[in-house]
């Protein structure tokens, strides 16, 4: 593959020179394969998410952030049953949750999708020793955000049986039961 750095270089070089003209904006091709490289972000398995925070400027944030790296956010909630009741209206391929809600637990939304099939990740402060069976695992606040998203690409790689690259500070992956 060739760099950018390279690339500009050749191209300069050719207009110089008078030999067969590059603009920046040519198409390139690997060698032999006549497919266009393409240059792009990744597919995700974990796409549609839930955010259930009660706290309105993390909410916030973290939807943002989440959709601005090609997330779908199905809803941000802060309630038990508000969240309880998109995890029967909607697919979802997890559940971003905080413990301490506005009306309860957010153990009660790990219940609930536990028997849903819907992956829980509590984003918590602190993180409960009873829910260990009900979720994937929790990533501790405060967190950089580069940090959810690798505790995101954990879960699934989890979930995808590969093996977990470095995980980020405050990130704990629970055994499945």
């Amino acid at each position: 593959m060739v760099s950018a750095r390279r690339f500009l270089q050749r191209s300069r070089r050719r207009r110089v020179t008078g030999s067969k003209p590059v603009s920046r904006n040519a198409t390139h091709k690997r060698k032999g394969s006549g497919a266009a490289m393409l240059f792009g972000r990744k597919t995700r398995v974990l796409r549609r998410i839930l955010i259930v925070e009660d706290e309105p400027l993390i909410a916030f944030d973290t939807e943002h952030f989440l959709r601005d790296h090609d997330f779908e956010i199905v809803g941000t909630v802060d309630r038990v049953g508000s969240a309880v009741a998109l995890l029967g209206e909607s697919l979802l391929d997890l559940i971003l949750s905080d413990i301490n809600l506005s009306d309860g637990s957010g153990v009660d939304v790990a219940r609930a999708a536990f028997d849903r099939g819907v992956p829980v990740l509590f984003v918590s402060g602190q993180c409960p020793l009873e829910a260990r069976q009900l979720a994937v695992g929790c990533l501790a606040k405060p967190y950089p955000q580069r940090d959810l998203l690798q505790a995101i690409d954990a879960v699934e790689a989890l979930q995808a049986g590969r093996p977990l690259r470095r995980l980020p500070n405050g990130l704990s992956l629970y055994d499945p039961v």
